[in-house]
């Protein structure tokens, strides 16, 4: 699909960054991006973001092109986007809309497509008004006589009730998952849960530790299922091991809170191992943005250890650091050569013995 980017610079100190991660997107999605429109403001216009005059600027680019899509790298109120299709007469995609596309395509189990699907009714159901101006009013005639209700309020009711539908679904996966913890909180196994930006090697380094086959790929959001595996760890015995969907910057409410109970796991975790891109420049503005989205799911005061993962690349050696405690706080693997393992195996065994696990105390 032939699609313009617009790329809109408010000033923030790693734009190009900014710039970078949203074509990727863009490409996960599937597009071929024509062209690229930056445009430097101050603040949004309220009206259509960009301002009068860049969306005539724009608006003649997309119609020499012959585009089929504009995807936009911000947020966009239902009234900006209606706007701005007004104006360009082709569809218009924000970046909500764009990393909600690419889970819909990215997604495989049962319960990663509910959420996915109950994640794009919420943001479908706020974005409803007008679009059905020529059938504003439903009136008389055949098939259509009775009480009269608009369009609008059909599309409504229709995604309350399946957002209904879907929440009691994923209410009972929940339930499911909380009699999974409850036997593993039993039988004493640790519990260890795999965060991280997006493609920052979760699933590369969860299949070096499990010798698992998780699907791992140089793209944003690969794995959007939890995958879970138990190994055996020397001087902790049995071990659950989790791997999550990735986190970015600005990740889209809606997500959060369909992916509620996915992330729920990285609460009820004995340690998480917050996995972080050691070669990207950006890593540290990662790392706040993965620690953002753990305090939105309760997850903030989970014991983490951070892991430098891609040391091949990077040019870090192997190691592990350790805080003014004593306790490793970091952990330098490169999960692709299987460097720096045994360091991150130690680090779950005294993570376990500080968290009190009766299963790492006897073991040990």
């Amino acid at each position: 699909m032939k699609a313009l980017v617009i790329s809109v610079d408010l000033g923030e100190p790693d734009y190009p960054a900014h710039i970078e991660e949203f074509t990727m997107l863009a490409q996960g999605a599937g597009a071929e991006i024509q062209e690229l429109v930056t445009v430097r403001r101050s603040r949004p216009d309220a009206a259509g973001f960009i301002g009068s005059g860049k969306i005539e600027e724009v608006s003649a680019i997309v119609k020499a092109l012959d585009v089929d899509v504009v995807l936009f790298d911000q947020p966009l109120s239902p009234a900006q986007q209606r706007n701005l299709e007004r104006h360009f007469e082709v569809r218009v995609v924000d970046r909500v809309a764009l990393i909600l596309d690419i889970f819909a395509l990215r997604a495989k189990s049962h319960e990663g497509k509910l959420q996915v699907e109950l994640a794009q009714l919420q943001h479908l159901s706020t974005r409803l008004t007008r679009m059905w101006t020529h059938l504003e009013r439903q009136s008389g005639g055949i098939g259509v006589r009775g009480p009269g209700e608009s369009q609008l309020e059909t599309d409504r009711r229709l995604i309350g009730n399946k957002v209904k539908v879907l929440r009691e679904r994923l209410e009972r996966v929940e339930r499911q998952r909380t009699t999974q913890r409850r036997a593993r909180a039993r039988s004493q196994t640790i519990t260890v849960s795999l965060v991280g930006y997006t493609n920052a090697g979760k699933s590369t380094l969860f299949n070096a530790l499990t010798r698992a086959d998780a699907y791992a790929a140089d793209q944003l959001f690969a794995t959007l299922d939890t995958t879970t595996r138990r190994v055996w760890i020397e001087g902790a015995g049995q071990v659950v091991i989790s791997d999550t969907v990735g986190f970015i910057r600005d990740l889209p409410t809606t997500l959060i809170a369909a992916f509620r109970a996915t992330l729920e796991e990285t609460v009820h975790a004995d340690v998480l191992l917050h996995v972080v891109d050691a070669a990207s420049p950006q890593r540290d503005e990662q790392i706040q943005a993965v620690n953002h989205v753990l305090r939105e799911v309760g997850a903030q005061d989970t014991p983490q250890i951070l892991v430098y993962n891609k040391i091949d690349t990077a040019g870090y050696e192997p190691r592990v650091e350790r805080d003014e405690h004593g306790t490793i706080a970091r952990v330098f693997v490169s999960a692709l050569m299987r460097e720096g393992l045994e360091g991150l195996r130690q680090a779950i065994v005294e993570s376990g013995q500080v968290t009190g696990n009766d299963t790492f105390n006897e073991n040990v």
